[in-house]
């Protein structure tokens, strides 16, 4: 046993000794290969130290205040001839530039993902909604970490980030207190946010979070109202990084859910409106349509399109029809009106300050086209569609004083989509036309952008943003963050055309693809097939034949409301740009193509096979998906 344990102890010195000396040799070369030397034993032996360096953003950065409202059409806002007065977007139109050829994606969340991570959403797994998705890749709801959002990239850069709104970006299944919150606003580049996690909520009683903790909004303010309580976190943030870090520039993410239903206003607000829809959408689209020539955000050539035939005409409506579907129409329009004043008062914080001449503000007024999803008829509860609730005119009569208020959920008439989105055919949903993927968006940034009050035509995207902010805060894309080999950003800067006005658009194709509804734009041509569903048909199962849609072509050069089809005359050109669709399609995660219903199954979920529920005190939120799901199905409610 001794000897054995000599034997140990002679071997361990042997190996101590190899060890060290194999140190020592390393720390020679490594003084030869130029690295920092021995730090030495003492301070007085040390080598000058270091502090860990913080990234600064390039000298004079700007701020980005990037604002998104929700469901807001080409023609909803006073900036681009409509009937909502929008007196931010207004002011903000006058200090800098209105583009109208900006293009959306016809849906929220695809929408959102492209903003934020400057790649075709199929290119970031989100092709349809977070509440829809599929396994096939480009449809997931699940953004890989290989394509970074503005929000990561600006914050390894230095910039302070905070989101504020609406995210609707989480998938489904992750969307609890349990996490993982890699896809929470936090987990994606944010170090703050402040507001709503799924695709609606009401302004009254909203669904909140702030960071990752639910929280309720003030149970004793009788005034209360979320648009509002938006506006005051923002500007107590923005106050907060003035005060403690005054240099460091911010990215202030801001997206109202407003105008998505419910349309919701405080009351003195949605007397305002009263009467101002009587005449009904018929009407409201013709003044819509002079005012957008008189202001010049139209060609002066442009065509107002049809109604489609799936629409009434105002005329055949009968009086309390008329009334009912003017009173819908009062709640959006003051819903949008409230939330664009409270915006205001962020812009406003900004001036008083003296910071606003440096902070480029990108406010793009809706994340597609306006809604038809109301139906023929409107909805006191929007969530009804969902439910299988049919609302038939007398009870809608009934409540008709509650439409905008806490009591209702309530959605417009289809017919006021389509209005709101003069000149053109359709709406939300709709990424075949331009009725659901063109949205109006200003741009201004006083110190650097001179022109003032233009218009700009070029062609762009929404993908396009995320580009455009990087070049104005001199940020490369990066190839790799955070150890993770990123994708190449699908967006364009559009920074060339502050200054330019008749400079080509740099954007020459855009493919358009969402709930099977199909387009593509190429120099200046469109293709797109004609919807196959109207947006309040959305839940309706059913795959669509592709055989046998049919395919429009349009040369938007002289044609910018898309109101003349010339794929009969010109069946060489549609060819082409079919065959261009199908390219892009195949490359683009796109294919294959195919309606939620038909791949719903086996769907990841935390309440899968779970027959029961238990729910102790001081569970005060429990999200909708990780609810039991008694919609359509019998249960029971026992309390123990």
């Amino acid at each position: 046993m001794t000897a054995r344990g000599r034997g140990r102890s002679g071997s361990l010195r042997r190996g101590l000794s190899v060890l060290i000396c194999g140190i020592g040799a390393f720390a020679h070369a490594a003084q030869a290969a130029g690295d920092p030397p021995d730090p030495g034993r003492t301070i007085a032996e040390a080598s000058p130290p270091q502090w860990p360096a913080r990234p600064r953003p390039a000298t004079n950065a700007p701020n980005i205040l990037l604002i998104m409202t929700d469901d807001v059409g080409f023609g909803s806002a006073s900036a681009f001839g409509g009937p909502v007065p929008a007196e931010t977007f207004e002011q903000l139109a006058r200090d800098g530039l209105r583009y109208n050829r900006f293009n959306t994606t016809a849906l929220c969340s695809p929408t959102r993902a492209a903003l934020l991570t400057g790649r075709n959403p199929h290119n970031v797994n989100m092709g349809t909604l977070t509440n829809t998705p599929t396994p096939f890749e480009g449809y997931t709801s699940v953004i890989p970490k290989t394509t970074a959002t503005i929000a990561q990239i600006l914050s390894r850069q230095g910039y302070a980030t905070a989101a504020f709104g609406k995210w609707h970006l989480t998938p489904e299944w992750e969307m609890s207190e349990i996490g993982p919150f890699d896809r929470w606003p936090t987990g994606m580049g944010f170090d703050y946010f402040y507001g709503f996690l799924a695709g609606s909520t009401s302004q009254f009683t909203p669904a909140l979070y702030e960071n990752t903790v639910a929280v309720d909004p003030p149970r004793d303010d009788p005034d209360y109202i979320l648009d509002q309580d938006l506006a005051d976190h923002a500007i107590r943030w923005i106050a907060e990084q003035r005060a403690i870090a005054p240099d460091r520039p911010f990215l202030a993410y801001y997206a109202t859910g407003t105008a998505h239903g419910p349309h919701h206003a405080p009351r003195e607000w949605l007397e305002k409106f009263r009467g101002r829809f009587d005449n009904g959408w018929d009407a409201m689209r013709k003044e819509i349509f002079s005012r957008q020539k008189s202001l010049g955000v139209i060609p002066k050539d442009t065509v107002l399109t049809p109604r489609p035939a799936s629409l009434p005409a105002w005329s055949s409506l009968s009086g309390d029809q008329k009334r009912l579907a003017a009173r819908f129409m009062e709640a959006y329009a003051a819903a949008l009106a409230y939330s664009d004043h409270q915006m205001g008062r962020i812009v406003q914080y900004l001036k008083d300050r003296g910071e606003y001449e440096n902070t480029l503000i990108i406010y793009i007024q809706g994340d597609n086209g306006s809604s038809a999803e109301g139906g023929i008829a409107g909805l006191i509860d929007e969530m009804g569609v969902v439910e299988g609730v049919d609302e038939n005119l007398e009870y809608q009569l009934s409540m008709i004083d509650k439409i905008g208020t806490a009591d209702a959920y309530n959605a417009y008439p289809a017919g006021w989509g389509w209005a709101m989105n003069t000149p053109f055919q359709y709406y939300k949903q709709v990424a075949s036309h331009f009725g659901g993927v063109r949205n109006g968006l200003v741009i201004t940034w006083p110190d650097h952008i001179k022109t003032r009050g233009a218009v700009r035509s070029q062609f762009h995207y929404v993908s396009d943003i995320a580009p455009t902010i990087l070049e104005a805060a001199q940020i490369d894309a990066p190839e790799v963050l955070d150890g993770t080999q990123q994708r190449p950003m699908d967006g364009i800067s559009m920074a060339y055309s502050f200054d330019a006005p008749a400079a080509p658009s740099r954007r020459r194709t855009q493919l358009f693809a969402m709930v099977q509804n199909l387009g593509i734009y190429h120099d200046g041509w469109w293709a797109g097939t004609r919807p196959a569903k109207a947006p309040w048909e959305l839940l309706k199962p059913g795959k669509v034949d592709l055989d046998q849609r049919v395919w429009e072509l349009y040369d938007l050069r002289s044609d910018f409301s898309q109101s003349r089809d010339l794929a009969t005359d010109r069946p060489d050109k549609l060819k082409t740009m079919q065959e261009l669709f199908w390219a892009a399609a195949g490359q683009g995660h796109v294919l294959p193509l195919h309606d939620s219903s038909e791949a719903a199954a086996n769907r990841p979920s935390l309440t899968a096979s779970r027959t029961s529920f238990t729910y102790r005190p001081g569970i005060t939120r429990i999200p909708e998906n990780t609810a039991p799901h008694t919609l359509g199905n019998s249960f029971g409610v026992l309390n123990v």
